[in-house]
């Protein structure tokens, strides 16, 4: 039979036996190469031997498909400085003592877990559930480590409901830094006090550094933010809230006139304008002949809806300029005017929204920062959600969250 030869790739240990069992596991036992450990109670070093403890079975990373086992029996050392003379087991770094396996099969297993599932993953490398929760508690925590962030910069808030339907709301808190999403908080619930709780025990010196915090129009969450950063950070309303406003507008306007095209129209006439809801949320540069074909039908019918669309590509392009915000203000404002010379009514409501809000909404051009990375992790979190089957733990939630997203860089 054929041999090859690989490294074990851990360091401090001479292999002193290597078998294949029955089951096609392979048992490799090695012995420390390591001289003395510290005391658990004085600290010091010592060197004194006092014989070995009870064998260790370490779960290690698999060849050629076989599971693999570590086997060692830690030496113990006697401390002669410390009254009784206490007996330390000396540890070596590359296994935990609460940890039946190795640390670098627990990277392992974290790495399955990024984008799959806790039963998944238990199937797949033969451990139980509790098995593969006890590797997620041991090396994700519950909540941000302060000490591994450098800066904020972009801050976004934004809420999730734990269960549909049920209003079970959470306040997910996130960062973002050259490009990079990192999830800063899970909170329970969604009112001002929680969130201010929360921004207020962010370190003084990661709150200097941030320059925006983004969300949408919700008070609890702008308000929030600017009693705890003040002046300096600017609060920007989301630019895509906005929009999902002025052109739900436009969808309630489109509701009311295919009602009525409906009653007025031909049967056959009416089934041209087949999918216009999908239509009318597209720039025309985006619509193929046969799509503007459908447009261009429906406008002859509705020429109030034509005027509605267009006006509200023309906000969406002001959106779209790199402008500064004092522009950006006016221009809005003559948008504003040219709404209300039109007489369309379906946007009066979304207009108060506006004027309340100006200020908030325009900070979009001082940087043209916006939350779209909130909204992209709200998505991967929904896909969490149902990938794992609901999680209502606002902890576990966090740690799955975390690992999705940092998982790779730190385990692959």
């Amino acid at each position: 039979m054929a041999i090859f030869e690989i490294p074990l790739d851990i360091p401090d240990v001479e292999i002193e036996n290597v078998e294949l069992t029955k089951k096609r596991d392979i048992i490799i036992t090695v012995m420390s190469t390591v001289e003395g450990t510290h005391c658990h109670k004085c600290g010091r070093e010592i060197s004194k031997s006092y014989g070995h403890g009870k064998m260790i079975k370490l779960r290690h990373l698999s060849i050629l498909g076989m599971n693999v086992y570590i086997h060692i029996r830690p030496v113990r050392y006697q401390c002669t400085h410390c009254d009784g003379k206490p007996v330390t087991t000396q540890t070596l770094n590359w296994y935990n003592p609460r940890s039946p396996h190795t640390k670098v099969y627990d990277e392992h297993v974290l790495l399955e877990m990024v984008n799959s599932t806790v039963e998944d993953v238990s199937i797949k490398e033969g451990l139980g559930y509790e098995a593969v929760m006890g590797i997620l508690h041991r090396y994700i925590d519950t909540e941000v480590s302060w000490d591994e962030i450098k800066r904020l910069d972009v801050m976004g808030l934004d809420e999730i409901s734990l269960k549909k339907g049920h209003g079970d709301f959470v306040t997910i808190v996130t960062s973002r830094v050259a490009g990079k999403t990192t999830i800063l908080a899970v909170l329970k619930g969604r009112t001002k006090e929680t969130v201010k709780k929360f921004l207020s025990i962010i370190p003084k010196r990661l709150n200097k550094t941030v320059k925006a915090v983004c969300s949408d129009m919700y008070e609890g969450y702008t308000n929030a933010a600017a009693e705890v950063f003040g002046k300096d950070v600017k609060i920007v309303v989301d630019r895509f809230h906005v929009a999902k406003l002025y052109r739900n507008d436009l969808d309630g306007l489109r509701k009311k006139e295919i009602k009525r095209l409906k009653k007025e129209l031909s049967e056959e006439e009416f089934k041209k304008l087949k999918n216009v809801m999908w239509i009318l949320r597209k720039d025309v540069d985006e619509l193929t002949d046969e799509k503007l074909e459908v447009l261009k039908c429906l406008f002859r019918h509705s020429p109030i809806l034509e005027l509605a669309y267009k006006l509200c590509n023309d906000l969406t392009d002001i959106f779209e300029d790199d402008i500064s915000k004092s522009v950006a203000t006016c221009r809005i404002n003559d948008w504003k005017k040219k709404v209300k010379e039109s007489g369309l009514k379906c946007f009066n409501r979304f207009i108060s929204t506006l004027d309340k809000y100006m200020d908030k909404i325009t900070n979009y051009f001082i940087n043209r920062q916006t939350s779209g990375f909130v909204e992209g992790l709200n998505n991967k979190i929904k896909v969490i959600k149902r990938r794992c089957y609901g999680i209502l733990n606002i902890k576990h939630l966090f740690q799955r969250i975390y690992l999705d997203l940092e998982g790779y860089s730190l385990y692959a």
